[in-house]
């Protein structure tokens, strides 16, 4: 008992899910407006593009199972 992390009940609580998907959502946007820059080769550019991609899959991953009861909706 005396190892147990305490707690405040404000600790728990969810955050607000709409705005951590506009969020994720605005970031890639962001991202890919980075394509147009003063950079030369490909590297950053797929660097870029696989982060927005994996932000946007993330999120329509979480919505899918939240609608299909996969995953709790207190989380």
């Amino acid at each position: 008992m005396a190892e147990e992390p305490v707690y405040a009940p404000d600790q728990l609580k969810p955050g607000n899910r709409k705005w951590a998907r506009r969020g994720a959502i605005g970031s890639a946007a962001i991202l890919l407006l980075y394509l147009w820059g003063n950079h030369e080769g490909n590297t950053e550019n797929l660097w870029l593009i696989g982060i927005a991609v994996l932000l946007i899959v993330i999120v329509l991953a979480d919505s899918v199972l939240r609608r299909n009861g996969l995953k709790a909706n207190d989380q």
